[in-house]
């Protein structure tokens, strides 16, 4: 599969296949986030990675209630460690190192036969309380990953001509 058919595929899947994702697999996709690039090469981030079922329970509590987060064999909580670092354009970067990272971390598991889904809605505080993360780092996303039960539909896309601007804003 090239990168651009794994674009095309990646969909957010929210039903797994209750089967154990291969430490194989697991690591393959967690390479594809060290190898992401960040600002300054900083590789600000850290990834907790969760297997075990009342753990995985407990952090689909903290993500209002989201079942497929408990389903899911995987998931994944992705951590900026300086959240608060702004790059020179006045973005923070440890965020946007950590949405890279996982971008990079969903076309891989395409790639594999697995599927993911970037979950944002949860509840911080628990979450870091369940992994025993500290103060300073930033739960940015949770990623679940495993085998989907089913292909999603692709969803609409906006045309280029909506999205894509020459020169100039228009």
């Amino acid at each position: 599969m090239d990168v651009m058919e794994a674009i095309r595929t990646r969909r957010s899947v929210r039903g797994y296949l209750d089967k154990p994702v291969e430490d194989e697999k697991l690591n393959a996709v967690l390479e594809a986030a060290r190898l992401a690039p960040s600002a300054r090469n900083s590789q600000d981030w850290k990834f907790v990675v969760v297997r075990g079922a009342e753990r995985r329970q407990k952090i689909m509590a903290a993500a209002k209630g989201q079942v497929f987060v408990g389903q899911a064999p995987v998931v994944i909580a992705c951590c900026a460690m300086d959240a608060e670092r702004v790059m020179s354009c006045g973005q923070k970067a440890g965020p946007i190192n950590v949405a890279i990272a996982v971008d990079h971390m969903t076309l891989a598991a395409v790639e594999l036969g697995l599927g993911t889904c970037w979950v944002c809605a949860f509840d911080e505080a628990p979450v870091k309380e369940i992994l025993g993360i500290p103060d300073g780092p930033r739960v940015i996303a949770l990623l679940t990953l495993g085998y989907p039960e089913s292909a999603p539909p692709p969803t609409a896309r906006k045309s280029m001509d909506e999205i894509v601007c020459h020169e100039e804003w228009s």
